[in-house]
């Protein structure tokens, strides 16, 4: 048996009793308090103490969350209670009254049946039989200065009862007066629990001593700041009961509003700042020194201070001017695109003889996928420049670019003005992503409102609705990109250097494949290239069969999936450890699945009324067949294939220019009386327009009017005139690229146009065979097997309709 003493009496207790956990409570000797008990554990351990002596042992928990404590989340010196009273309550929980006998320490843990057991030892032998009244003058005078705290903590703690304070003596016994104190202490578990621990009467005082210095403190506090805001507060002003309180407490711990302007004062005086933006900053902070903290006038100046500070006005990043670093840098990232790297590479070095440079304003034009975004980054990186990119596209209203007046709720200053906060230097790379895809309605035009941002005549002094400030945005690089440039306005392409990014060709993609996308897919799915490889025919298959673009987009996606079935059949076991997987092209079905796309169903051998024509679109060029079929009738002239208005009136032009010379083709003068046409150019579902085809409609019809076949290795484009003159067009590169994906091996284009194919890759020159034209005729001796025989007199020759085959025009 252990034995706990107490001053009034000794108490014979088991050494092993059971245990009931306290949630945020500690429970003292001699304290006498009801318990709500309602855990199954804790019930447990009741029953027990009732059916044994009456006595548990109450150990408060280390966490009041944890709903199911385990041993190692209990104290372990606690207080040994008698159970008084208990009463079953109808919800299932139990009320009982404990009084506090000893402390107690747990030796050890016993195994129970669903409750706490331990094996206990008196937590301490002072307290047998201490004397009434010390002797010590020191301990004397602690123990009356702890009653006099406690009493006046009792006074101003609107909590605890004042009738506590009668029951409270220093005339009785020390340790009994200390435990009283301390388990009335409204402060936490763990200093509760310290003081449980405490092994000495002396030092209990003293601790308690602290602990009501520091709580008396926080109560006068308290006392004084009610005071405060009871005598200032009026019937007018009683919803501000809140932000007077907190205004108060400021004042108290020395940090209020005054702390915060002279704090945005020194900000403001160490920031680099124009002259124009201090003294607006000055002048504002005056004005923000005069308002109520809790305005809302207030918090838009702040903001506007806090916008002011955080812009960089005159922080700038030291450029990279190596040359080769630069080229080194755009190598790694892009294969191709010399055009636009010449261009940055001029730049950086015409930098680094001046010395500064005004930024130039660059447009990427070009279709999806070729790299337009990344490749400002890359331009970035290699000047050493911050990097920040705004999408416009959809983009409607105006104050998206130059900001919302501060007079609107929540205003902010534009998207120019937000990239520059994030950049935080006022000479980064500013890429506008889509500018071709900017809208406008009844909110104004945002390309107008780009205008100024990116004139170098005026950017230097670019304002924003909410800063009213001018901006220097002449040190930024800018760098637009876009698809088209018919979605982008005059006025505003005429401020751009316009930098064209056309389709790569099926080499460039080939080594971007193997160079770039491969290894990163590998690296993404887990893979290693000792274990697996992309075989060269299989990328020439994936980019013939399984993609139809000017850019690597789908490229990438598609060697994303051969990836990705690879990883997953390493992760099914059924690749194994040692083995190497290469990839062919056979393997492709497998993996892919069927190829979307087939060779072009081109009809083998000369045929009339048909002739192969060159078109541009936004995925790149494209070789597609128009075909005429010349009936009896009576003149009409049918129009298929989804042909917009230009490519209509190319047609209409052709027909004329047949029949003024129609003699000269040994055509029937009167044949627009006597014979139908038929024109279609497939796929009928595709919208087709422009007029580059002219010279292929008029090919077209006049083989099928004399039936004289074309050269089916031919291919042409070009404008006609109603006089036979060929006209130059645009995407020459594109369409020469398609025309050589498709076999073409001649292409025929006007003579005007001869000079940009300096700028065609070496591949594109040395595969195809280019035939300058300047008129219809030029372009019938190269496109017909045999010239038409003059023939003043003769009716119109009618070729029975054809089957000329059906050619694929696809927009990606």
């Amino acid at each position: 048996m252990a034995k706990l003493i107490r001053v009034d009496q000794t108490l014979e207790i088991p050494d092993k009793l059971p245990v009931i956990a306290l949630r945020d409570l500690v429970f003292f000797p001699y304290m006498v308090l009801p318990l709500l008990i309602g855990r199954p554990r804790s019930l447990r351990a009741l029953d027990e103490a009732a059916e044994d002596e009456g006595f548990v042992l109450l150990l408060a928990q280390r966490e009041a969350h944890v709903e199911e404590p385990e041993r190692d989340d209990l104290f372990r010196v606690g207080t040994v209670a008698r159970v008084l009273q208990s009463t079953p309550l109808p919800d299932g929980n139990t009320r009982v009254v404990l009084e506090g006998v000893g402390r107690a320490r747990v030796r050890r843990f016993l195994p129970s049946d669903g409750h706490f057991r331990a094996s206990v030892e008196p937590f301490v032998t002072e307290e047998r039989h201490p004397p009434a009244r010390t002797t010590d003058p020191e301990e004397e005078a602690l123990v009356r200065g702890v009653e006099r705290l406690y009493l006046e903590y009792i006074r101003l703690n609107d909590r605890l009862p004042s009738e506590l304070s009668e029951s409270l003596s220093a005339d009785g016994d020390r340790a009994r007066l200390a435990h009283l104190m301390a388990g009335h202490l409204l402060v936490l578990v763990p200093e509760k629990q310290e003081l449980l621990e405490t092994d000495s009467v002396p030092r209990q005082f003293e601790a308690l001593k602290e602990i009501l210095v520091r709580e008396l403190e926080i109560l006068r506090i308290e006392e004084k700041l009610d005071e405060q805001i009871r005598s200032q507060m009026d019937q007018d002003r009683r919803q501000f009961y809140l932000q007077e309180q907190l205004k108060a407490i400021h004042r108290e711990l020395g940090s209020g509003a005054d702390d915060d302007w002279t704090e945005l004062e020194g900000v403001i005086r160490d920031a680099r700042l124009p002259a124009q933006a201090r003294e607006r900053a000055e002048r504002e902070l005056g004005r923000l020194r005069k308002l109520n903290p809790v305005a809302p006038e207030a918090a838009v100046i702040r903001t506007y201070l806090e916008w002011i500070l955080a812009l960089p006005w005159e922080h700038r990043t030291e450029d990279n001017l190596d040359v080769q670093h630069a080229a080194r840098v755009l190598d790694e990232a892009h294969f191709g695109l010399d055009e636009v790297k010449e261009r940055v590479l001029d730049h950086i070095a015409v930098l680094s003889l001046v010395g500064e440079l005004k930024g130039p304003i660059l447009c990427l034009v070009g279709p999806p996928g070729v790299g337009k975004t990344s490749l400002g980054r890359s331009i970035a990186r290699a000047l050493g420049r911050e990097f920040v990119r705004v999408s416009l596209g959809g983009v409607r209203d105006e104050a998206e670019i130059r900001g919302h007046r501060r007079t609107y709720v929540g205003a902010l200053p534009g998207r120019i003005l937000q990239g520059m906060r994030r950049a935080g230097s006022s000479n980064p790379v500013f890429l506008l992503d889509e500018v071709d895809k900017l809208a406008s309605d009844f909110h104004g035009d945002p390309g107008a409102a780009l205008l100024e941002v990116l004139d170098p005549e005026q950017n230097r002094s670019f304002t924003d609705h909410y800063l009213e400030l001018d901006y220097d945005l002449s040190h930024v690089l800018w760098v637009a990109t876009a698809n088209t440039l018919a979605g982008i306005p005059g006025p505003l392409r005429d401020r751009m250097e316009v930098i064209r990014l056309p389709g790569y060709l099926e080499t460039e993609k080939r080594t971007i494949a193997m160079r770039f996308l491969w290894p990163r897919q590998v690296s993404r799915h887990g893979l290693t290239p000792e274990r697996v490889s992309l075989a060269e025919e299989a990328v020439n298959e994936i980019i013939r069969s399984y993609t139809r673009e000017a850019g690597v987009r789908e490229l990438e996606r598609r060697v994303s999936r051969v990836a990705r079935k690879l990883a997953r059949r390493v992760a099914e076991g059924e690749l194994a450890d040692d083995r190497h997987v290469a990839v062919g092209a056979d393997d492709l079905p497998d993996l892919l699945g069927p190829p979307p796309y087939l060779p072009p169903d081109r009809e083998e051998g000369e045929h009339a009324g048909i002739a192969n024509g060159l078109a541009w679109t936004e995925a790149g060029g494209e070789v597609l067949d128009v075909e005429v079929a010349a009936v009896r009738g009576t003149g009409k002239i049918q129009l298929t294939g989804t042909l917009g208005e230009v490519m209509k009136e190319s047609a209409f032009a052709a027909v004329t220019y047949a029949r003024a010379r129609a003699a000269s083709l040994g055509l029937d003068p009167d044949f627009h009386r006597k014979v139908d046409l038929h024109i279609h150019i497939p796929e009928g579902a595709t919208p087709k327009d422009g007029p580059s085809a002219g010279i292929t409609i008029a090919t077209a019809i006049i083989s099928a009017l004399t039936d004289i076949p074309t050269r089916p290795e031919v291919a042409m484009t070009g404008e006609i005139t109603l006089r036979g003159r060929v006209l130059a067009v645009g995407g020459i590169k594109e369409k020469a690229v398609a025309a050589m994906r498709a076999g073409i091996r001649r292409v025929i284009l006007p003579a005007a146009t001869v000079p940009e194919l300096e700028r065609l890759p070496a591949e594109v020159r040395e595969t195809l065979e280019f035939v300058p034209v300047r008129t219809m005729d030029e372009v019938l001796a190269e496109a017909l097997t045999r010239p038409p025989e003059a023939r003043p007199a003769a009716a119109a020759t009618l070729a029975e309709p054809r089957d000329a085959g059906l050619g694929v025009h696809r927009t990606q």
